[in-house]
């Protein structure tokens, strides 16, 4: 498959498109000063615990002054602490060290954790989960390969998954990545001991230059910008962290086609914040996030058949089941998801829907899973919650379109 991303500017926003075959998949938005901000995404902290609420195990720890983040004790972790106060696992008062998990979403605050993790291209290094894994995307025989070069750098301390990308390098890539990624480790654990509470102990690459790690690699041609000088730092994180990727990067410099004209961002952005996408039958999907969950309506709208019957539903329930998974990605939505498909008589029919949905999921690079359907014929989907969805990221009402 032909990949492309596409970063550019646009209203004082920083967007970045992932295309497949010409076809935009993927649409993320950064603020330019978001980097000032706290408790960005992948940071790790020397946080404090300020409160403890035992009934929900939980505890919330203060990373800078007045920004408080979640902290779930329920997990079987073994934080790192820098200033230890009281015999019990945790205090409050401690000083411990903490990663960013997952984004401010609405009225809720960050998540924070003890599990750290140091991302790369090919592996992830994940302190307090000594495992050695792979990614379940992979094959068989490339999880195999895979996990023996990485049991090589196994370790009391801390575990590592070899991503999906893993599959595109040579074993000598894979090898310096990976010593890169336990140097990184071995330097942040010893200049904690020195650190005082609050200092931001690493900080993650910009949300545009995170993508470039994670988007899948198979097929990756172009990586291509306009502005110059985000130009100039994706070329500085390339040459530091993924050389390899160096003949990919492309400066457009068409003034009289701006690159977000050329590929049509702006009409993407503004479909990807529309309540209801149209399909070619002329049937129609309905999507309303809310703050508990996201529900997506089939509805056959235009939809002009002779029969209704269930090969007809099962028809239209196909093509909306590609889009929904299409949607899904596109606008970052996660947590619970439900699906409201056409009713189908037949539990063949419905059978054969589920297969196909699961198969159009499991082209999300985040973890995306289908659950169940209910007696009501509603379809429950997961995805993992990281960033904040697309229509809150990008504050519709305080962009004006060009």
């Amino acid at each position: 498959m032909n990949r492309k991303l596409v970063i550019t500017k646009l209203d004082n926003k920083i967007l970045t498109a992932l295309l497949e075959e010409e076809d935009v998949v993927e649409l993320h938005c950064a603020k330019q000063e978001e980097e000032l901000q706290k408790a960005v995404l992948g940071n790790i902290y020397v946080g404090k615990v300020k409160n403890i609420v035992a009934n929900i195990q939980a505890a919330f720890i203060e990373i800078a002054k007045g920004v408080e983040c979640y902290y779930s004790m329920d997990r079987k972790e073994q934080p790192i602490f820098t200033h230890k106060i009281g015999k019990k696992p945790l205090c409050i008062g401690d000083e411990l060290l903490v990663q960013v998990s997952r984004e401010a979403v609405k009225t809720k605050v960050p998540t924070v954790t003890g599990k750290l993790e140091l991302t790369g291209k090919y592996a992830v290094l994940t302190r307090g989960d000594t495992r050695i894994g792979a990614s379940s995307k992979l094959s068989k025989e490339e999880k195999i390969r895979l996990i023996e070069i990485a049991k090589e750098y196994a370790s009391d301390e801390y575990g590592i998954i070899m991503r999906t990308n893993a599959k595109e390098a040579d074993e000598e890539t894979l090898r310096t990545e990976l010593q890169k990624l336990i140097g990184e480790y071995e330097s942040l654990i010893t200049s904690a001991k020195t650190r005082v509470c609050y200092s931001c102990l690493r900080k993650a690459p910009a949300p545009y230059l995170t993508e470039l790690k994670n988007i899948y690699q198979e097929g990756l041609t172009d990586i291509v910008l306009e502005d110059l000088s985000l130009y100039e730092e994706t070329r500085n994180f390339l040459e530091q962290n993924q050389p390899e990727d160096l003949p990919k990067l492309r400066l457009y410099s068409d003034k009289l086609l701006p690159l977000h004209k050329l590929y049509s961002i702006e009409k993407h952005v503004e479909h990807a914040l529309k309540e209801r996408v149209w399909l070619k039958s002329g049937a129609y999907l309905v999507i309303q996030p809310t703050e508990a969950l996201t529900v997506i309506d089939v509805n056959t709208g235009k939809c002009i058949t002779k029969k209704k019957d269930d090969k007809t539903y099962f028809q239209i329930n196909l093509e909306a089941a590609k889009e929904a998974a299409k949607q899904i990605r596109l606008r970052n939505l996660s947590g619970i998801i439900l699906i409201d498909f056409i009713n189908l008589s037949e539990k063949e029919w419905m059978d054969k829907l589920m297969e196909q949905f699961e198969r159009e999921l499991h082209k999300d690079p985040i973890p995306t899973t289908l659950v169940d359907v209910t007696g009501l014929q509603l379809v429950e989907v997961t995805r993992k919650k990281i960033r904040k969805p697309f229509y809150e990221a990008y504050e519709v009402s305080q962009i004006v379109l060009n």
